[in-house]
Order: C-alpha cells, then sequence, then structure tokens
C-alpha cells in the first residue's frame, strides 16, 4: 500500500495522522522528539475559539510601542534578530490593512466554528473525553477604562456570533474566589474550555494512531529523495529512507527549514512563549483566566496551575530567556494574590507564527504530492482537530466541508 509520512508529532500531525490512518491510509509518523514533546507539551491547554483576530489589529498596534519600551512587557524582540526578522515584519504591516484584516478574521472565524463539531467526534470515537473541561474561560479587567480598549475583540466576537457574557464584581467572585477584589469587570468565554493534560492528550493520540496499525519513526528529517515533480521519500539523518507516496509537513516552527530543502521557502517565524507550571499553588481554579491588558493566561492543567503568555522573537536557536517565565508568576500573583509558587517548572517553546496569523494548510505549490499544515499560532490545539479533518479530507481526495483556499501555501507570493 502506498505510504503517506507526516512530519511532526505535535497535536497537529499527530490528529492528521490518526484521521488518515483511521480512514485506511498506511502512515508513517516522524519526529525527532517522541509524540507531544515540542510546542504541545506547554502550550496554555486551552480551546481557544474567540482568539482567531489577527496579531496586527489596531487595537494591538495601539498598546505595541508600550510593550516593546518595557523590558518585562509581553512582547519582546531580541536586538540581534531584529535584521532577520524585517522581511516577517515588512508582512505583518500588510496584514494590518482594514480590508486584510477582515479577510483573515473571517478565514480565523470559519476554522473556529467548527472546532467543537471536529473536536467532539475525536475526542468521542477515541474516548478521550474526559480530557475536555466543561469550564470556559475568564477575560479580566481592572475597571471600565481596560474594557473599553478591549471593545474591539468583543465586537468581532459579536459580528461573528461567538458566545460571551458580561460580569460585574461580584459575579466574577463567586465563580472565581481566588482572584483579586481589584478585578471589576470580566467576560465569560462559555466555549473557551481546556485539556486536562495537553501533553498526555497527543500522547493518548498517538497510541489510538499505533492500535490502528500506524507507526512512529524518531528520528530527524535530514533531506528528501525526488521523483519529476514530487518526493519519493524522506531521508532522516541517520541514513534511514521512508519511502512515501505523499508527505504531510507539520513540524511547527521547524517547517520552514523542512521547506526550503524543497526550494519553496515560507515567511514562518517561532513566536516563543513561556509557561510555568506550579504544581502546589495554594488555590483552586476551575475556570482558566486572561488579563487582555497585561498578557497572560493562567489555566489549571497537568495537575496543577500553568502560567503563560509572552512573545519573544528570536528564532529557533537562541537560548531561552528564564526571566520572561518569572515575570509571567508576577503578572499572575497580581490576579491571584494567595497563589504559591514554590513547586514550579519553566519551559520554552516555539510557536510556528505567519505575519498574517492565519495558518497555512494545503497542497504545496511546488511539489504534487507534499502538503503543509503548520503555522496555527498559538491556536495549534484549538484548531487541531479541525486541522485534521480538513487535510485527511485534501489528502484523500475529499472535498473539504469549507474553503481552504485562505490558507494556501502561495498566498504570501
Amino acid at each position: 500500500m502506498a505510504r503517506i509520512v507526516v512530519i511532526g508529532a505535535g497535536i497537529i500531525g499527530t490528529i492528521i495522522a490518526y484521521d488518515l490512518q483511521r480512514r485506511g491510509q498506511s502512515v508513517v509518523l516522524v519526529d525527532r522528539d517522541t509524540p507531544g514533546k515540542g510546542a504541545s507539551y506547554g502550550n496554555m491547554a486551552s480551546i481557544a475559539v474567540t482568539e482567531f483576530m489577527p496579531a496586527s489589529r489596531p487595537g494591538v498596534w495601539a498598546q505595541m510601542p508600550k510593550w516593546m519600551l518595557d523590558p518585562e512587557g509581553p512582547v519582546r524582540i531580541r536586538p540581534g534578530y531584529m535584521p532577520k526578522l524585517m522581511p516577517w515584519f515588512m508582512r505583518f504591516l500588510a496584514a494590518s490593512r482594514p480590508s486584510k484584516l477582515r479577510e483573515l478574521e473571517a478565514a480565523g472565524a470559519v476554522l473556529c466554528g467548527r472546532v467543537y463539531e471536529d473536536l467532539g467526534a475525536l475526542l468521542k470515537e477515541t474516548r478521550l473525553e474526559h480530557m475536555l473541561s466543561r469550564e470556559g474561560c475568564l477575560g479580566l479587567y481592572t475597571d471600565e477604562a481596560e474594557f473599553r480598549a478591549d471593545r474591539e475583540h468583543i465586537e468581532i466576537l459579536e459580528r461573528f456570533g461567538f458566545r460571551h457574557q458580561v460580569l460585574d464584581r461580584n459575579a466574577i467572585r463567586d465563580l472565581e474566589p481566588a482572584l483579586t477584589h481589584n478585578i471589576g469587570k470580566a467576560v465569560l468565554f462559555p466555549d473557551n474550555r481546556s485539556i486536562a493534560d495537553p501533553y498526555k492528550l497527543v500522547v493518548a493520540l498517538s497510541e489510538k494512531f499505533k492500535s490502528l496499525a500506524g507507526r512512529i519513526e524518531q528520528g530527524e528529517v535530514g533531506g528528501f529523495e525526488h521523483s519529476g515533480d514530487g518526493v519519493s521519500a524522506v531521508r532522516l539523518k541517520d541514513g534511514r529512507l521512508l519511502e512515501a507516496s505523499q508527505v504531510v509537513l507539520a513540524a511547527g516552527a521547524f517547517t520552514g527549514r523542512l521547506s526550503a530543502l524543497l526550494n519553496e521557502h515560507i515567511p514562518l517565524e517561532t513566536e516563543r512563549g513561556y509557561h510555568t507550571q506550579i504544581m502546589a499553588p495554594g488555590i483552586s481554579m476551575k475556570h482558566s483566566i486572561i488579563w487582555p491588558i497585561k498578557a497572560f493566561m493562567v489555566t489549571p492543567t497537568a495537575g496543577g496551575i500553568r502560567v503563560g503568555g509572552t512573545v519573544e522573537m528570536a528564532g529557533l536557536d537562541a537560548p531561552p530567556d528564564d526571566r520572561r517565565a518569572k515575570v509571567l508568576v508576577k503578572r499572575a500573583s497580581e490576579a491571584l494574590p494567595e497563589l504559591k509558587a514554590e513547586q514550579i517548572s519553566e519551559w520554552m517553546g516555539h510557536r510556528p507564527a505567519f505575519p498574517d496569523t492565519v495558518p497555512v494548510m494545503g497542497r504545496s505549490a511546488k511539489r504534487r504530492n507534499v502538503f503543509y499544515a503548520t503555522g496555527h499560532g498559538h491556536l495549534g490545539l484549538t484548531y487541531g482537530a479541525t486541522t485534521g479533518r480538513l487535510m485527511a479530507d485534501l489528502i484523500t481526495g475529499v472535498t473539504p466541508p469549507v474553503d481552504i483556499r485562505p490558507f494556501r501555501v502561495d498566498r504570501f507570493n
């Protein structure tokens, strides 16, 4: 039987591999590490269906100068990396045109509108429904001025019909007593539920994939064998060859390096994100929380609570800046004054980001049997099941239920 090689065993690649194998395909899932050890290991465990807005929208731009000048701000660009980042940044600027923003918002809303249809089906058939929480997310605001500053976000949700509920001070405390009394207003996003442990979810899905006779190979991709205008095999750095009838590049932020080997250059960057996992926080939480003006999130997950957020642009190879994780804990303590950050672990991972915030999902423009599924940014977990469905449809010749042209790989040309 013809074999499909899926490169990247994070949440995206693992679900694609599983969905293809479930449809009767013969699939090899390959990664340099074991499944789930990349960005999927440390994401914020959020099914964030209300967070599809482009990062280039005016409300973000308004805060960018303040963030950039603050050494502890939520956005940090390492000075030495700025020259390399400039082409990506110019595309980011181009994505801020009003007409372009509307187009990008619509593309993200289409994906988020499908999330629970696809995720629900996936969790049900794999008997992993228990991993999805019942509680939503609270967006926090100190006062009416902070709320008005984020009004753009709420208006976009209203335009596309995503559920939300504005809460007063008393209602907030009823839902989450551990929150500071300084929060005067909040918005409940009931559909922004969370995963009990995102790493364990990927591992469980990889086991389901193997139970269907799927094959997992650990090794780093070093190149490709070519046949005409296609790829006939994936070459690992240890010399192994994985013959392939089709290849799916789903290696997250590292996909750009693989596409370059195919002479198909894509403007993919890494938005380096940090988290601190706190295993004995001294408080209990049901909802995840996000404080927009301070740009951090807290989620009950992985047996404790996880504090994350921040964007650092420094490329794939620079060492972590552990100060970023510590800043997040300091911010979280403002929202949760009784928080005890003692039993902690710190982590840094690579979110794959295109300058227009929209992922690439579809066929290569240069290689007939190569497909891309990357650039999901901070919505990899959110979009995972939907991406798996759309990509499996496309690869097996089934017409996808949505128009995938907004996600084509050559849209930047």
